[in-house]
């Protein structure tokens, strides 16, 4: 399918699908009540977790957070990507999918190009394995180091020989390849180096043992490369590119999907060789990040397929400080239900040469034994710390605390918090009541907008940034939280309600949600970027109201306030309530303001700050309605 497929067919499809349909015809679903249930298909169970909601058009997973819509499940249960998915419901419902002639249709048809480019080359570099004279040597490296034919193929592993265009004659000698194996084609899809001042190039590996990299869709999207000489460097990869974002991809990824239709735990190693030789021993759920410390992207995409990550390091200075960039990066998304382990090796092994060692059985114990997060967590901060001291704890207590209070997931963080009181000797009630409030960044405000409130505004927008970095941007909302949200509460309430009923949003105005998002609350600030995306189509379905937030840490929450039934059904016993609701983080809100003027005490309150804080103190004494 060329171009992009419009919005408004998308809606149209989902309009015409009958979810409940579409998930019968891959799993066997029983009625309960107005929903459907199951086992679910995404993770091992044995009583059903599974439910389908043919009212909103939407299933979720209490068991896993796995949620949806049509479209999403068949991406998930098929393996497949969006526009196959939309493609597959489409014919189902015997309907031609339109393109939106708007789409650049130039950058279209170069990423068609670079993949059938990167394609080609990865068949080549394998024949090159096969056939090339100097072959022998790439051969004998592989066999030393324990790997048989069939694993070498099941990764696609090739061999780059010695010459500076080996690869670039044989693309240019291709009939299929000839209106797009120009020099700047190549370059683009990183196959080769371009020297600009004579539109010259050479091939970009030569001589290395290469490691095609791919998506998840099975697509080669990069290439990396090992030499077979003591040559410098010893690894080198594709550079960045329209397909290849080395911070978001895994290597190994696509393999472990494939070979394990149940994957619940990921083993994270640092190398392709560590990927290859774990698989080659049987163990197949092992993936590498690329040249590059463990993101927030590769975490994100890992906790989405399996509940369980574990991080492999060799024992020495430098794993264990790759270990705490891990241990920081994990914290902020142990939402409740993930877990976090780490693995370390007794110095001078890495995963190849210790599985070849000491076999599967032994390695797969260790993976077995590896220390939970939160162990290692306390261990690492206690390291170069008297715990025997009172000075010695309470330093714990102030490394530990600010860590914590990043965790999303509200009992595993209360668990760690008990456990930090079980070290220190204070109470857990304690550390409770210190918790400053979840942090996030505040709404920023337009240059020729003033009220007695900016001091206020301005000053917490300051202590936030200080506290926590900026939050991520969303693709079309305008905030997103880092912080996953508290399922019960006041802010949930209302988010609730206008999931359930999207033309709520009418009933808020643009002060209340100006005033909603200032207080520094992750949950106030969704609820702001959830009104100002229902503001325009109060009839958008649920399902595609969660589609704009498939990508956010707090997806799975949204998806359990949709699953929850309201009580009250007259639309104007909802509306009251609603506002009743409204009025409530309203006055949360002052009461936030009021308990930051009265505490502040340098720099001296302004004037106009002055004049806020009277207002406040008049409308706290006033009668509450």
């Amino acid at each position: 399918m060329a171009g992009r497929i419009p919005q408004n067919f998308i809606d149209d499809l989902l309009n015409r699908t009958d979810i409940a349909d579409v998930i019968e015809e891959r799993i066997s679903l029983k009625r309960t009540g107005r929903n459907y249930s199951g086992l679910c298909p995404f993770h091992k169970e044995k009583s059903p977790s599974f439910s389908v909601n043919p009212e909103k058009q939407f299933y979720y997973c209490f068991g896993c957070g796995a949620g949806g819509n049509a479209i999403g499940f068949v991406m998930e249960h098929d393996r497949i990507d969006f526009p196959q998915a939309v493609d597959a419901l489409a014919r189902r419902a015997g309907i031609e999918i339109p393109q939106d002639n708007s789409v650049d249709h130039a950058q279209s048809q170069k990423l068609k190009h670079s993949y059938q480019l990167l394609e080609q080359t990865a068949s080549f570099y394998q024949q090159q394995l096969k056939q090339h004279p100097e072959r022998e040597k790439a051969v004998n490296y592989l066999k030393n180091r324990g790997l048989s034919g069939q694993i070498a193929l099941s990764f696609q592993i090739g061999y780059a020989p010695p010459g500076w265009d080996n690869l670039i004659s044989h693309l240019q000698q291709l009939p299929e390849l000839k209106d797009i194996s120009k020099n700047q084609d190549l370059d683009d899809a990183g196959l080769v180096i371009l020297k600009e001042e004579n539109d010259r190039c050479y091939d970009r590996f030569r001589d290395r043992i290469i490691f095609p990299i791919v998506d998840m869709r099975g697509r080669v999207i990069a290439f990396g490369g090992r030499v077979l000489t003591d040559e410098k460097p010893k690894y080198l990869n594709s550079p960045e590119t329209d397909t290849f974002h080395k911070n978001r991809e895994l290597y190994g990824l696509y393999q472990a999907r494939q070979a394990n239709r149940n994957l619940d735990r990921v083993l994270i190693v640092e190398g392709y060789m560590d990927v290859v030789a774990l698989a080659q021993f049987g163990i197949n759920n092992a993936v590498a990040t690329l040249g590059t410390a463990t993101s927030e992207h590769h975490l994100t995409r890992l906790y989405k397929l399996v509940n369980e990550i574990v991080f492999c390091f060799d024992g020495d200075n430098a794993g264990r400080k790759a270990a705490n960039r891990a241990l920081e990066t994990t914290l902020p998304l142990m939402e409740d239900g993930r877990q976090a382990r780490f693995l370390f090796l007794p110095e001078g092994e890495d995963p190849d040469s210790l599985v070849r060692q000491e076999g599967t059985e032994q390695f797969n114990q260790r993976i077995k034994n590896a220390k939970p997060l939160s162990d290692f967590f306390f261990d690492n901060l206690s390291e170069s710390l008297d715990l025997e001291s009172g000075e010695g704890r309470a330093r714990l207590s102030a490394l530990a605390m600010p860590m914590l209070e990043q965790i999303p997931g509200k009992v595993f963080q209360q668990l760690m918090k008990q456990q930090l009181s079980e070290i220190t000797g204070v109470s857990s009630d304690f550390f409770q009541q210190i918790a400053p409030p979840p942090a996030t960044s505040a709404p920023s405000y337009p240059d020729n907008h003033y009220s007695d409130d900016d001091h206020w505004h301005q000053d917490n927008r300051h202590q936030s940034s200080r506290q926590q970095p900026s939050s991520p941007q969303p693709r079309q909302n305008s905030y997103r939280p880092q912080q996953a949200l508290r399922p019960s509460s006041l802010g949930s309430r209302a988010l609730r309600w206008l999931l359930h009923h999207p033309k709520l949003a009418l009933k808020v105005d643009f002060e209340t949600t100006e005033a909603l998002s200032a207080l520094m609350d992750p949950e106030l600030s969704l609820l702001r970027a959830l009104v100002e995306q229902l503001r325009p189509n109060p009839a958008l379905p649920t399902a595609l109201i969660l589609m704009e937030w498939q990508d956010d840490p707090n997806y799975s929450i949204l998806c359990q306030l949709t699953e929850q039934e309201l009580l009250i059904a007259d639309d104007e016993s909802m509306e009251a309530e609603f506002i009743a609701c409204l009025h409530q983080l309203m006055r949360k809100t002052e009461e936030a303001k009021l308990d930051y003027l009265k505490r502040k005490k340098s720099p001296p309150l302004t004037d106009d700050e002055k004049r806020l804080l009277n207002k406040l103190l008049l409308q706290n004494q006033r009668p509450r309605p």
